[in-house]
This record gives structure tokens, sequence and C-alpha cells, in this order.
């Protein structure tokens, strides 16, 4: 079921089926959300619960017994129940049940809020544990956004800039795409700026640490684009399709990272997860601002 938010300045469209954000539509008519192609992408902003990206075998351990799930998790196959719906303000849930159970065993409560202020997106994520255990878990965004916005640019006439000068250090992947474990220096030009080239991404996701803790997205020629600010997550992925003039880049607030390559992760061990005890609640937001 297609949900829609509108404010002054933007109109959202949400899918119930992943809680999936299918347009950011300003006012003047601009779509800056990537629409889907099966040439490209098909997907436009997908969420990813409870695990980021790849795990091994697509399997790991809890406490030595093990478990199947696919990449990024289950929540973008599952469909969300609406809780709030306003005009500017919408609250999707998802809560355990004895099929997620079979992938990721805890008794949990997913809610996703998209609220829309001035000519911003605010997306808000709470987990909350139920079980007796603690559980493991990681969580985070996968908008694409359409470069170039206008038929007259070019992908390479956009930039991304952040907010302030940061010596990121970019994830090592093994060609696999899981954790190799050799992280290095991501130097950026005056510390801030990377210039699109379709080339940037033939070895797939660039994903960063120690970066500043927003990004924007514009074209040089018009300034128009996105900024994308994710306060309290540590890992940012920026990416489209490998080896592909992809007309879209997907910037990607994450709280954890992939597997190791060859390694069935258990995941009571894995440190960068949020380990959320019983009774407790994770919080966090991040945002997209239209420029």
């Amino acid at each position: 079921m297609l949900l829609t938010l509108e404010s002054e300045k933007i109109c959202l469209s949400v899918e119930t089926l992943g809680a999936q954000m299918m347009s950011i539509c300003a006012t003047d008519g601009t779509e800056y959300l990537w629409q889907g192609d099966s040439r490209y992408w098909s997907d436009r902003a997908p969420l990813l619960f409870p695990f980021v990206a790849r795990l091994t075998n697509d399997s790991y351990r809890f406490h030595g017994k093990f478990y199947n799930m696919g990449i990024h998790g289950f929540a973008s196959k599952s469909e969300f129940i609406p809780v709030v719906k306003e005009k500017d303000r919408l609250v999707l849930a998802l809560n355990s049940s004895k099929e997620t159970m079979q992938q990721y065993p805890f008794d949990f409560c997913l809610q996703v809020t998209y609220k829309l202020v001035d000519n911003s997106v605010l997306v808000s994520y709470r987990v909350a544990n139920w079980s007796k255990e603690i559980m493991p878990f990681g969580i985070g965004g996968h908008p694409g956004f359409r470069v170039p916005l206008d038929s007259s640019e070019k992908f390479t006439d956009y930039m991304l800039e952040f907010s302030e000068a940061c010596q990121p250090d970019r994830v090592g992947f093994t060609p696999l795409l899981y954790l190799s474990g050799h992280d290095e220096p991501y130097p950026l030009e005056n510390g801030k700026i990377l210039r699109l080239r379709h080339d940037l991404f033939d070895n797939d996701a660039i994903i960063l640490k120690n970066m500043a803790k927003k990004v924007t997205l514009r074209s040089q020629i018009s300034g128009r684009g996105v900024a994308v600010s994710y306060p309290n997550m540590p890992y940012l992925g920026i990416w489209h399709w490998p080896k592909m003039d992809a007309p879209y880049v997907c910037i990607e607030p994450w709280t954890s990272l992939p597997s190791r390559q060859n390694v069935v992760e258990e995941l009571s061990c894995k440190s960068d997860l949020v380990h959320l005890s019983h009774g407790e609640s994770f919080d966090t937001t991040w945002e997209i601002t239209i420029l």
C-alpha cells in the first residue's frame, strides 16, 4: 500500500512493503529519489535490518546455533503496519513473527517514522527488544538519488561535499565484498569533496568511517541536490551498480558492517552491531534535505 505525506515544499510517498520511500518530489515537480530501473537497480530506498550487507554463506550463528538470512536482512521484504498516518508524519511498524523467528530468533518491534519538516525528510528508527536475551542487530538506509536531475547535465557535473574537512577511512573489502580487515585512508579534495565519476564504483561500494556527519550531493552547475545528515550512524556507504553508467547515487547511513569473508559470524560477538538488552530500545534519526 502506497501512503503519501505532504508539506508546503515536499511530497513523500512510502510503500508499506519494506517501509520503503518511493518518491521525494519537490513542489516544482522535481523528483529527487531514484525511481528504479531493472537495467541499473530496481530498488529505490530499501531499509536494511537486522543485518547490513552480506553474511558469509548467507548464514550466522547465535550461541552456536546456525541461522540463514539473505543480504541486508528481511525488513525490505516485509509488510509493515501503519501505526500513525498524519498529513506530514507516518509511523510504520514491523513486529517479530514465526517467519522472522526462523531467520532471526528474537522478539522485537521495529518502528520507522517519516516526518516532513520544511524541505527535509526526517527518517527515524526505533528498535525494541522484548526477548530475554541481548539482541544484536544492524540497521541502515539505502536511498538512491537521481544524478543528474536535469537532462542538460551529466553525472560528472555532480559532487559530494562533506560538511567539514575530515580524514575518512575506507573500510576494506575483499573482491567478494566481505570485510578484509584492511582499512585505508580515503583522501578527499580539500578534505571535503568527492567529484563523481562512474568508475568510482567499479569495485562496488565506497564504505567510509571517521567522516563528517553530513554530506551534500549537488550539481556544480545548478546547485540542486540533496543533503544527507546522519549524526549517530558511524558508517556511510556511497554506491551505484558497479561497472555501469548508472544515473543515480546511493547515500547509505549504516550502524554496522558486513561479515568477514569465510567466517560464519557469531552475532553475539560481532562488536560493530548494536547489542540491545531485554526491554531496552534503540533510537536514531537521519535526514534528507532538498536543496
